[in-house]
């Protein structure tokens, strides 16, 4: 039984990929830890059938936490015995090049996002130096790669003549009750994060008579509730916070439209292909998402979504009453949602996982 280590730097109770990669890997004869992080509100782990471990670190954000959880994580890892090490974004790569190089272990690099042109990082020129000079000393030295999409696949191709895999964020498909009782809210979960255009979208729920669910947490969320407050729409949005992956499909379900907005400026970002995308899918409901490459491609199969080219209020506060307003529309997306999902899904994707890992292996 081949033993797999997967390091990210987040509480693993929230991370929907890597529980769905794990669980799949375990499932078809792998032994699996994954190593996380614990903060003070961590809540305590589901059982799983695989291992689990958190890491704690006295600096909760910025330079020093990166130092001293990559301090934390080479020391777990040095002494693990493991077959293979994969490295989860580049905020855990050089603990996995270091400790995989000196133990002559497989490694692997999983890129959720393309790290260096996230708008945190691209917008700080001494912080996009680093991260830019981490994964050029590190990403050529990782023989197996994969990523979520295939613009952000090119984009390493270009980058460092390397091959990634596409294994893409499906959710696993599961049953929706036949009786849901929808509202007519609007949803945006996820990462609540600068770049996620929540400086227009709030200002454009002074003009909509709808309310909007908000479920995720982010290094936005202090000006998110600013702008909640500078607007005074306080009455029209509720603050979930980080909710649990059973209970965030349910809330989806219950809502009539998900919004997947994101500025254009950065690369990352055009080149998206966001978790929430899919779960607006699979949840059965519309969504107002970016005309970007991976969102129009599969648009044009489906046909699940309003794509918007230029995020600014006006724009948005016509596109959400539009579909709202024309049930004729709304009902259309939401049968071709129901078909999506039957083809967009973790079982199906779970098959190039399969494929990916046991050619690391059969090498």
């Amino acid at each position: 039984m081949k033993h797999i280590t997967f390091t990210v730097t987040n509480d693993l109770s929230f991370d929907q990929r890597m529980q769905r990669i794990c669980n799949s890997l375990a499932s078809n004869g792998y032994r699996i830890t994954l190593v996380g992080r614990k903060l003070k509100s961590s809540k305590p782990l589901c059982q799983s059938n695989y291992s689990q471990k958190r890491l704690y670190c006295f600096f909760t954000k910025g330079f020093l936490f990166y130092a001293e959880y990559n301090i934390r994580l080479f020391l777990f890892l040095l002494f693990q015995k493991t077959d293979a090490i994969c490295a989860i974004d580049l905020d855990t790569i050089l603990p996995c090049l270091i400790t995989s190089k000196l133990k002559n272990k497989k490694r692997i690099y999983d890129a959720h996002e393309l790290f260096t042109e996230l708008k945190e990082v691209r917008t700080r020129p001494h912080i996009f130096k680093i991260w830019t000079l981490v994964e050029r000393i590190s990403v050529p030295h990782f023989d197996y790669s994969y990523t979520v999409g295939q613009g952000i696949a090119n984009e390493f191709n270009r980058r460092y003549n390397k091959h990634f895999e596409i294994i893409r964020n499906m959710p696993l498909l599961k049953s929706l009750p036949k009786d849901i009782q929808r509202n007519e809210k609007l949803l945006y979960q996820g990462a609540v994060n600068e770049g996620r255009c929540l400086e227009k979208l709030i200002p454009a729920m002074q003009s909509l008579d709808y309310k909007l669910i908000v479920c995720g947490s982010g290094n936005f969320m202090n000006q998110l509730k600013e702008l909640i407050i500078k607007y005074k729409v306080e009455n029209k949005i509720e603050l979930k916070g980080m909710i649990l992956p059973n209970e965030l499909f349910h809330i989806t379900q219950q809502c009539a439209l998900g919004i997947n907005l994101v500025e254009r400026g950065g690369l990352n970002q055009y080149l998206s292909l966001a978790n929430k995308f899919f779960d607006y899918i699979h949840a059965g409901i519309p969504q107002i998402t970016m005309n970007f490459p991976e969102y129009s491609f599969i648009n044009q199969q489906f046909e699940i979504a309003l794509l918007i080219d230029d995020v600014n209020e006006e724009t948005i506060v016509t596109k959400i009453n539009g579909l709202m307003t024309d049930k004729v529309k709304w009902k259309q997306l939401h049968e071709n949602c129901l078909k999506a999902r039957e083809i967009l899904n973790w079982q199906e994707e779970e098959k190039r996982l399969l494929s990916f890992y046991n050619k690391v292996f059969d090498n």
